[in-house]
């Protein structure tokens, strides 16, 4: 089964992104912190990680760079999923090495479709 994470420091966005996860039949693995979500990418090796920037500790960005920088998992694709939509802060998403970009507040339909396009290109 294919393993997502899903790091986001708010609790409703993580049950609404892991539900429509869940209802695409992949596996949802959840962290609440930066830390918590390298830690998770580095122990379970998601297909996908999708990470909000704004998290205590560590933030979306810090883990995405981190995960391109560490060749154990750099194959991790990144989804930034963030109340952060300035043009600058889409910019310092990608210069970070994320693969896509969702800005909050988001339709969920949008998101499964992009989440389903990644994960198609990463079984190619």
């Amino acid at each position: 089964m294919t393993l997502v994470l899903v790091a986001d420091d708010d609790a409703d966005i993580r049950d609404l992104v892991t539900f429509k996860l869940e209802q695409l039949g992949v596996e949802a693995i959840i962290a609440e912190d930066g830390s918590q979500a390298l830690a998770a990418v580095r122990e379970r090796h998601p297909t996908l990680a999708i990470l909000d920037i704004s998290m205590p500790g560590l933030s979306g960005i810090d883990v995405c760079r981190m995960i391109r920088a560490d060749p154990e998992i750099a194959d991790t694709m990144v989804l930034m999923l963030t109340a952060r939509a300035q043009e600058q802060d889409v910019e310092h998403g990608f210069a970070a090495g994320a693969d896509d970009y969702v800005t909050k507040p988001f339709s969920p339909r949008e998101l499964v479709s992009r989440v389903q396009t990644m994960l198609s290109r990463a079984q190619t």
